[in-house]
Protein backbone atom coordinates (compact mmCIF):
# COMPACT_ATOMS: atom_id res chain seq x y z
CA UNK A 1 0.00 0.00 0.00
CA UNK A 2 1.63 3.28 -0.89
CA UNK A 3 1.90 6.56 1.55
CA UNK A 4 -1.04 8.41 0.27
CA UNK A 5 -3.21 5.63 0.56
CA UNK A 6 -2.22 5.42 4.42
CA UNK A 7 -2.13 8.97 4.86
CA UNK A 8 -5.94 8.64 3.40
CA UNK A 9 -7.16 6.12 5.61
CA UNK A 10 -5.10 8.26 8.83
CA UNK A 11 -7.75 10.60 7.85
CA UNK A 12 -11.08 8.73 7.00
CA UNK A 13 -14.11 8.64 9.43
CA UNK A 14 -13.77 4.73 9.12
CA UNK A 15 -12.53 3.75 12.29
CA UNK A 16 -11.23 0.77 10.84
CA UNK A 17 -9.07 2.06 8.03
CA UNK A 18 -7.55 4.68 10.78
CA UNK A 19 -6.58 1.88 12.67
CA UNK A 20 -5.29 -0.19 9.78
CA UNK A 21 -3.20 3.17 8.38
CA UNK A 22 -1.98 3.67 12.05
CA UNK A 23 -0.94 0.27 12.76
CA UNK A 24 1.22 -0.03 8.95
CA UNK A 25 2.61 3.18 9.54
CA UNK A 26 4.20 1.97 13.03
CA UNK A 27 5.59 -0.59 10.91
CA UNK A 28 6.99 0.90 9.03
CA UNK A 29 7.02 5.14 9.48
CA UNK A 30 6.99 7.47 6.99
CA UNK A 31 8.24 11.10 7.01
CA UNK A 32 5.82 12.02 4.53
CA UNK A 33 2.68 10.86 7.00
CA UNK A 34 4.46 12.98 9.86
CA UNK A 35 1.53 15.82 9.57
CA UNK A 36 -1.58 13.14 9.20
CA UNK A 37 -0.04 11.26 11.93
CA UNK A 38 0.87 14.34 14.72
CA UNK A 39 -3.38 15.22 13.90
CA UNK A 40 -3.80 11.85 14.57
CA UNK A 41 -2.50 11.57 17.80
CA UNK A 42 -5.48 13.57 19.30
CA UNK A 43 -7.87 10.81 18.02
CA UNK A 44 -10.58 9.50 19.88
CA UNK A 45 -9.80 6.05 19.39
CA UNK A 46 -7.28 4.71 22.02
CA UNK A 47 -5.84 2.09 19.70
CA UNK A 48 -5.10 4.61 16.88
CA UNK A 49 -3.34 6.90 19.03
CA UNK A 50 -1.63 4.35 20.77
CA UNK A 51 -0.51 2.80 16.94
CA UNK A 52 -0.01 6.72 15.89
CA UNK A 53 2.42 7.56 19.01
CA UNK A 54 4.74 4.13 18.38
CA UNK A 55 5.09 5.96 14.66
CA UNK A 56 5.34 9.09 15.41
CA UNK A 57 8.27 7.84 18.26
CA UNK A 58 10.23 5.92 15.52
CA UNK A 59 9.60 8.87 12.53
CA UNK A 60 12.77 11.09 11.62
CA UNK A 61 12.69 14.68 10.69
CA UNK A 62 9.75 15.89 8.89
CA UNK A 63 10.13 17.10 4.98
CA UNK A 64 10.45 21.05 6.01
CA UNK A 65 7.82 21.61 3.35
CA UNK A 66 5.79 20.27 6.22
CA UNK A 67 6.70 23.39 8.43
CA UNK A 68 3.47 25.19 7.94
CA UNK A 69 0.94 22.65 8.46
CA UNK A 70 2.88 21.07 11.79
CA UNK A 71 2.85 25.14 13.04
CA UNK A 72 -0.95 25.35 12.44
CA UNK A 73 -1.32 22.59 14.94
CA UNK A 74 0.43 23.73 17.20
CA UNK A 75 -2.83 25.94 18.18
CA UNK A 76 -4.94 22.60 18.16
CA UNK A 77 -7.41 21.89 21.14
CA UNK A 78 -5.80 18.60 21.98
CA UNK A 79 -2.96 18.44 23.61
CA UNK A 80 -1.21 15.55 22.07
CA UNK A 81 -1.21 16.85 18.97
CA UNK A 82 0.12 20.87 19.89
CA UNK A 83 2.92 18.22 21.61
CA UNK A 84 3.81 16.09 18.90
CA UNK A 85 3.53 19.23 16.20
CA UNK A 86 6.38 20.85 18.43
CA UNK A 87 8.45 17.60 18.72
CA UNK A 88 7.92 17.43 14.66
CA UNK A 89 8.92 20.75 14.02
CA UNK A 90 12.22 20.54 16.63
CA UNK A 91 13.17 17.53 14.72
CA UNK A 92 13.27 19.45 11.71
CA UNK A 93 15.52 21.65 12.76
CA UNK A 94 16.80 24.79 11.49
CA UNK A 95 14.78 24.55 8.10
CA UNK A 96 11.51 25.67 10.90
CA UNK A 97 13.34 28.12 12.75
CA UNK A 98 10.37 30.91 11.05
CA UNK A 99 8.03 29.58 13.33
CA UNK A 100 10.59 30.24 16.44
CA UNK A 101 7.61 32.88 17.42
CA UNK A 102 4.59 30.62 17.69
CA UNK A 103 6.84 27.85 19.51
CA UNK A 104 7.70 31.29 21.57
CA UNK A 105 4.20 31.77 22.40
CA UNK A 106 3.40 27.46 23.32
CA UNK A 107 6.17 27.70 25.70
CA UNK A 108 4.85 30.86 27.40
CA UNK A 109 1.21 29.92 27.47
CA UNK A 110 0.01 26.84 26.77
CA UNK A 111 -2.15 25.10 29.55
CA UNK A 112 -0.07 21.80 29.54
CA UNK A 113 2.95 21.27 30.80
CA UNK A 114 4.39 18.82 28.50
CA UNK A 115 3.63 20.54 25.26
CA UNK A 116 5.28 23.56 26.99
CA UNK A 117 8.46 21.44 27.71
CA UNK A 118 8.57 20.17 23.78
CA UNK A 119 8.23 23.18 22.68
CA UNK A 120 11.56 24.56 24.93
CA UNK A 121 12.98 21.42 23.31
CA UNK A 122 12.44 22.29 19.90
CA UNK A 123 13.23 25.85 20.15
CA UNK A 124 16.74 24.17 20.98
CA UNK A 125 16.95 22.80 18.37
CA UNK A 126 15.91 25.25 15.63
CA UNK A 127 19.92 26.72 15.67
CA UNK A 128 20.89 30.50 16.03
CA UNK A 129 18.43 31.70 14.52
CA UNK A 130 16.13 30.99 17.40
CA UNK A 131 17.69 33.52 19.06
CA UNK A 132 14.13 35.12 19.54
CA UNK A 133 13.00 32.96 21.87
CA UNK A 134 15.68 34.31 24.41
CA UNK A 135 13.24 35.96 26.36
CA UNK A 136 10.71 32.82 26.64
CA UNK A 137 13.29 30.75 27.25
CA UNK A 138 14.82 32.84 30.13
CA UNK A 139 11.47 33.01 31.83
CA UNK A 140 10.86 29.48 31.54
CA UNK A 141 14.04 28.73 33.65
CA UNK A 142 12.03 30.02 36.25
CA UNK A 143 9.43 27.81 36.15
CA UNK A 144 8.71 25.53 39.01
CA UNK A 145 8.21 22.44 36.67
CA UNK A 146 11.73 21.38 36.93
CA UNK A 147 11.62 19.53 33.89
CA UNK A 148 10.65 22.84 32.09
CA UNK A 149 13.03 24.99 33.52
CA UNK A 150 15.86 22.42 32.47
CA UNK A 151 15.02 21.95 28.98
CA UNK A 152 14.63 25.76 28.92
CA UNK A 153 18.12 25.83 30.00
CA UNK A 154 19.22 23.20 27.71
CA UNK A 155 17.66 25.46 24.69
CA UNK A 156 19.32 28.40 25.94
CA UNK A 157 22.56 26.63 25.96
CA UNK A 158 22.33 25.29 22.56
CA UNK A 159 21.33 28.44 21.44
CA UNK A 160 24.91 30.01 22.70
CA UNK A 161 26.83 27.04 21.33
CA UNK A 162 24.99 27.07 18.00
Amino acid sequence: MDISQLIDELNSAEITLRRRAAERLALAPDAAAAVSLARASGDDDEQVREWVVAALEELGAPDPRDVAALARLLVDRRPDVRYWAATLLGRVGEPASQVVDQLSRVLAADSETTVRQRAAWAIGHLGSAAGSARHALNLATQDGDVRLARLAREALTRLEDG
